[in-house]
């Protein structure tokens, strides 16, 4: 049996492999093999991941919405768009998280020319340069080009000062941010020449969907709770993480939500970033 990825491209069927993605929800052994039982018959030779995902999200979301909610990350990571700003201001925070001081959406200037830097993020007297690319198509992959650019954006940069945060300092590491995936060609050139990258999938152990599952930094637009508008409205008013959520709960009074739908969302907020994977 084979599945069809959204490139076209045939791989064959793996339920083991199918399961342990289901598994990360949150969901016990015991409910996703039940699960798969559920399902098992719907699945058939040339269905595409697309179909899976929703198979596996619908009954997923009837054994607790959070667990849907979990599942969808990387879907949800494609709806911080359309032009990818709000991406750029998930991964600024991120990078807060984890204990760098940050600022987004700068233009610095280099030797030669001036450039746009979508985050700077200072720790330990380090200055990085992070070039985000965002992608809305589900099998996207960056190619080698892209390093190749922002090496050359980056040496024209690397010998000036910048004061940022109270420090003055010379940018020390540059790194390309994906929601996407990279081609083997884009890891060996920054690998090469010392360009970090960061992907859904990539450094293996390290990647975006690793760090977010440890960190809890799921994006608003995880929430089943939450329809395409009021995701859209939320990101607007800079309510980027389901932390913000639960942290302020207020935020939500921008919206003329009941009281009911409220609790809902707080609910499975609460769910989301409290399971231990």
């Amino acid at each position: 049996m084979h599945v069809v990825k959204y490139s076209g491209e045939e791989v064959p069927f793996n339920s083991d492999i199918f399961k342990r993605s289901i598994l990360k929800s949150g969901a016990t052994q015991e409910q996703v093999n039940q699960l798969f039982t559920r399902i098992e018959d719907k699945i058939y030779d040339g269905i595409t991941t697309q179909q899976l995902y929703v198979l596996a999200f619908n009954e997923l979301y009837k054994l607790k919405n959070s667990f849907a909610a979990r599942y969808s990350l990387k879907k949800a990571l494609r709806e911080l768009g359309p032009e990818g700003y709000f991406f750029e201001d998930w991964v600024g925070k991120l990078f807060a998280q984890l204990g760098y001081q940050t600022t987004t959406g700068k233009t610095l200037q280099g030797e030669a020319v001036t450039h746009e830097v979508d985050v700077i993020a200072i720790k330990n007297k380090t200055l990085n340069l992070c070039e985000c690319k965002f992608r809305n198509d589900v099998d996207a992959k960056i190619s080698v080009t892209t390093p190749m650019y922002f090496l050359s954006r980056f040496n024209d940069l690397k010998n000036n000062e910048f004061h940022f945060f109270n420090e003055t300092l010379k940018p020390n590491l540059g790194w390309v941010i994906t929601n996407a995936y990279f081609t083997q060609d884009a890891i060996a050139f920054a690998n090469h020449y010392g360009v970090k990258l960061l992907s859904w999938d990539y450094p293996e152990g390290n990647s975006i969907k690793n760090i977010v599952d440890q960190t809890r930094f799921y994006p608003i637009t995880c929430l089943t709770t939450l329809t395409d508008y009021e995701k859209k409205f939320l990101l607007n008013q800079n309510v980027v993480l389901v932390n913000d959520i639960c942290k302020h709960p207020d935020k939500l009074a921008g919206i003329n939500f009941t009281e009911e739908k409220v609790d809902a969302i707080i609910k499975e907020a609460k769910e989301l970033i409290s399971f231990n994977i």
